[in-house]
């Protein structure tokens, strides 16, 4: 005849051993209305504590192997009191709410604003490259348009090299200011 296991431990350890569930039947049950209870107490509705009972039982199952319980009792009321407030937070956020499209943007829109502000800034940044010298907006257009050196502008113009770097530096500068006055 085998001997009827009293304490929560030894009920508690034959489940992690030997995965009895019978072991944490019958540990559950000695806790059951506490459980419910507690359940009850937080979700206010007898079905819905219910449902949670029986979901406990599962979370058990599954928490328990991995979990080092010392005092079943106050560590089983911890993980009910977390499943229902859990509970409660996803009801609580399981809103729908109807989608309306006048209080959204569109991507598309978006990116259309994006063409339109990069058009804008390119219109202003030819209007200030016509207010450069003849000799800074060629050095900007061949640097920065056409992706040349400066020993290749200054092959193709004849001029000299530093020549060429002022032209562009001073050429940049004025270009910063004249965007900068024109917003």
């Amino acid at each position: 005849m085998q001997k009827a296991l009293e304490t929560d431990e030894e009920l508690l350890l034959l489940f992690k051993q030997n995965n009895n569930q019978q072991a944490l039947a019958t540990l559950y049950l000695r806790y059951s209305e506490l459980v419910y209870g507690t359940c009850l107490k937080y979700l206010k509705d007898a079905e819905a504590a219910k449902d949670a009972v029986m979901n406990i039982y599962t979370e058990l199952l599954q928490k328990l192997p991995a979990q080092e319980v010392h005092h079943f009792k106050s560590w089983l009321y911890v993980v009910v009191k977390n499943h229902c407030l859990m509970q409660l937070r996803r009801s609580k956020t399981a809103t729908i709410v109807e989608f309306q499209p006048t209080f959204m943007q569109s991507a598309d829109l978006l990116h259309l604003d994006d063409l339109l502000d990069k058009e804008a800034h390119f219109k202003m940044l030819e209007q200030c490259m016509e207010k450069l010298s003849d000799e800074q907006r060629m050095a900007i257009q061949l640097f920065y348009f056409e992706n040349k050196c400066y020993n290749e502008i200054a092959a193709q113009t004849a001029m000299e090299w530093n020549k060429i770097r002022s032209l562009i530096q001073n050429g940049r500068r004025n270009l910063k200011i004249c965007m900068e006055q024109h917003g």
